[in-house]
């Protein structure tokens, strides 16, 4: 994995919208993939064909005992090229997978509103909307919802 953080950091650099970012695009230098709070731990990546198509990004929503109990995703990311194939599906199925083998009894996750491809995704996957905190970011000059999404392990 650690050989991968460079492929990684291009792949998301490369996906950057607002259709699911909520932070600016980065600009160069950029910033190590792999950092203090996520490392490649943090990561499962989907290959097609011997190249890296996508990743997701998961851990503990906080550090609170009282909260071990729960896995959160944290980023989803699938080149353009891959989409529609089941890559997302696929890398949404290994975090379920691991987080369950963690001994996690729930998973949640936040997706913008707006998201309606990553929406039906998670939909698809089990996941139901837990909460709405309508208007709670500006993007491209509108409000958007951000949307709190949950399933039982």
């Amino acid at each position: 994995m650690p050989d991968d953080e460079d492929v990684l950091g291009r792949l998301d650099r490369a996906v950057w919208s607002t259709r699911h970012a909520v932070s600016p695009r980065d600009q160069p230098p950029y910033e190590p993939f792999f950092n203090e709070r996520f490392g490649p731990r943090d990561h499962l990546v989907a290959e097609l064909d011997g190249r890296v198509v996508g990743y997701v990004r998961f851990g503990y929503p906080t550090s609170l005992a009282s909260n071990a109990h729960v896995r959160q995703i944290l980023g989803l990311a699938v080149a353009e090229d891959a989409r529609g194939v089941g890559v997302g599906r696929a890398l949404i199925g290994a975090v379920v997978a691991v987080a369950r083998r963690q001994g996690a009894r729930r998973i949640t996750l936040r997706v913008l509103g707006h998201n309606t491809p990553a929406r039906r995704l998670y939909e698809a996957a089990g996941f139901v909307v837990e909460g709405v905190q309508p208007g709670e970011f500006h993007l491209d000059g509108e409000y958007v919802d951000d949307v709190l999404m949950g399933r039982s392990l």
